[in-house]
């Protein structure tokens, strides 16, 4: 481990960084309910092939902190995709490869799609929309809404307890019913559950999943604007899918939702493998880097 920081506008962000200092550089974003310790293999399998890795603990997770008591916790997209333009500015990184996954994802192709310039080449593994409300585009698919059990949860004084009572418990439940086929064992699960023990992860949770009472930031107005109106992707894209994730359902007319991606674009799916394709295939990954 080789946590440095840096000051965005808002946060003391935290981020481990691999490689040589002239290598090819790569931002890895995380999502919920996992940290950096997700993209480990990843990093191994690419740093020995000159890439220069670049992976952040998100607001809310880990040592990463808000540099005021007063600013809002967001949790929205917006928000965490600034963070990390930000973040990027501050390393002074003008151009790089972004992969993200669920969280990372969304956050990822907010960038891709704000700020094409810097992002040569876009690697998004669920979800992939831009906004969470691709879910219920379509008929009504009930086997997705049933595995959106816990955002509803999220929404009231019972979701809050479970996670100021039980984030581990909560969390380790869903890493077992996103990724059924995947065995992990308590060494690697709490190797990311401390990052949940950050002051800020219950609120930043609650304020990303509550649709109607959460904690508005302002001064993310104008990029939430921006995205709101669907912007196209122009940047070359790779989606990986998990054919046995259980949050974002697989089904075949996934591999045909290009309607925000209007680069080079490139789907994959994944046999037996749940939401966490980095933890449980991780030299799928690698390849997908290497091969581009």
């Amino acid at each position: 481990m080789n946590t440095q920081y840096i000051q965005t506008s808002i946060l003391k962000m935290a981020y481990e960084v691999h490689g040589p200092i002239d290598g090819t550089p790569i931002i890895l974003l995380h999502g919920f309910p996992d940290d950096v310790r997700g993209w480990d293999q990843v990093v191994e399998g690419i740093v020995p092939h000159g890439y220069r890795t670049y992976v952040p603990y998100l607001r809310g997770y880990g040592p990463t902190t808000f540099l005021s008591e007063d600013t809002v916790r967001s949790g929205q997209n917006g928000a965490i995709a600034q963070d990390i333009i930000e973040f990027a500015n501050a390393l002074s990184v003008e151009q790089f490869i972004l992969l993200g996954h669920d969280w990372g994802a969304n956050a990822a192709q907010a960038i891709a799609a704000l700020y094409p310039e810097r992002v040569a080449h876009l690697i998004s593994f669920a979800p992939y929309s831009l906004t969470w409300s691709d879910y219920q585009e379509g008929p009504p698919n009930y086997d997705q809404i049933r595995a959106l059990w816990y955002q509803n949860v999220l929404q009231n004084e019972m979701g809050a307890g479970l996670l100021y009572g039980d984030r581990r418990g909560f969390a380790r439940y869903l890493w077992q019913t996103w990724s059924p086929s995947w065995t992990f064992n308590d060494e690697t699960f709490e190797a990311t559950a401390v990052s949940f023990d950050n002051p800020d992860f219950v609120r930043v949770v609650l304020n990303a999943y509550r649709w109607q009472t959460a904690e508005i930031d302002p001064r993310y107005d104008e990029i939430e604007g921006r995205l709101a109106q669907r912007p196209h992707i122009t940047v070359p894209a790779t989606i990986m899918l998990g054919q046995a994730d259980g949050v974002n359902i697989f089904e075949p007319y996934m591999l045909e939702q290009q309607s925000d991606f209007v680069g080079a674009y490139t789907t994959k799916v994944f046999d037996g493998v749940g939401h966490f394709i980095h933890r449980e295939r991780p030299e799928a990954v690698v390849n997908v880097i290497l091969t581009w």
